[in-house]
């Protein structure tokens, strides 16, 4: 790393995954900028994006909490549950904040600028597109489902997998986004749902071209265990042969958990008939293996009724392997 200059890295994913890297990226000396998707019409985002028709703001509000200067409270209000209250329940704090202030300020990416003045952000956040857009799939049976929660909740048939991934309408990317791809130094595609999290970012009119002209090297940081909704029986193979067909390009370097599993989690992601992902790629020379899961187990609030990972990667050990390809 240059000692008279900062780096600058650039994460492409969800919610969950961007929160998880951001939170070990942010003590590192360098410029961090998060780039979600704008696909999200599950739970409180859902709601919230019904009712005032802005853009869903659950993503980017876990990437400022995240980047928040402050871990303590500031963090716990963005993340903050309402498990009481009508017409709170289920709610979630930052969530609302975030509506309030685009309300205010008449767009999206404004109220982002605005909430980290606020929360004082380590980095920025922006979002892929300004415009509102329906996550749709094409499935080889031949079915398409349109609305993230919909793919999300969809469980595949037996040799059913994504076809293709789009959104309706078709969507452009935000300036910035595009201008943060283009000039960055490293661009990480974070842990997460492979197509509701990341390809949904990938998906958006001009993604591609800017990855493509990049200079930056792509690192895929391989999801931890398969999804039914979405990559039943998936490999380390079949992720990266996915993430390239949306990228237009090869990825530089992939980043795979060696870290064994403990038995009663995978006991309990079995009950939904999911299983750690398969590392078959033991020839290429691109895959960095570190143990890189954490021992903390995820644990969602009642009010909560939106199905969640119980188990992530640890922030400091995958933050400090990124941090490494530097």
């Amino acid at each position: 790393m240059e000692n008279n200059k900062k780096s600058r890295l650039v994460v492409i994913g969800g919610g969950t995954g961007s929160f998880v890297l951001l939170s070990g990226l942010k003590s590192y000396p360098v410029n961090l900028t998060a780039l979600v998707p704008v696909t999200d019409d599950g739970g409180s985002t859902g709601r919230l994006r019904d009712e005032f028709g802005f853009l869903p703001v659950g993503d980017i509000r876990q990437c400022l909490a995240a980047l928040a200067s402050e871990n303590g409270l500031l963090r716990q209000l963005l993340l903050y549950r309402f498990s009481k209250g009508q017409g709170l329940t289920g709610h979630n704090l930052g969530n609302l904040i975030l509506t309030a202030l685009e309300d205010l300020v008449g767009s999206e990416p404004e109220a982002v600028i605005q909430a980290a003045k606020i929360f004082r952000l380590k980095g920025r956040v922006y979002p892929i597109s300004s415009q509102l857009v329906k996550l749709a799939a094409k499935y080889s049976s031949g079915k398409t489902i349109i609305s993230e929660h919909k793919i999300e909740t969809h469980r595949l048939a037996e040799g059913e997998t994504i076809k293709k991934l789009y959104t309706t309408p078709a969507a452009k990317i935000n300036s910035d986004a595009s201008l943060a791809i283009k000039k960055a130094d490293l661009i990480i595609l974070a842990p997460g749902d492979l197509f509701n999290s990341i390809i949904a970012n990938l998906v958006i009119n001009g993604t591609k071209s800017s990855l493509v002209k990049t200079k930056a090297k792509i690192v895929y940081v391989v999801n931890l265990m398969t999804l039914n909704s979405q990559t039943h029986n998936y490999k380390a193979s079949d992720h990266i042969k996915e993430i390239e067909k949306y990228t237009g390009r090869s990825v530089d370097h992939i980043l795979i958990n060696s870290q064994a599993i403990p038995s009663h989690i995978k006991k309990v992601y079995q009950k939904h008939d999911e299983y750690p992902v398969i590392d078959d790629l033991h020839k290429d020379k691109r895959v960095i293996r570190k143990s890189l899961i954490t021992t903390l187990i995820f644990q969602k609030p009642k009010s909560d009724k939106l199905k969640r990972s119980l188990l992530r990667h640890d922030s400091n050990k995958l933050s400090k392997a990124i941090i490494n390809l530097i």
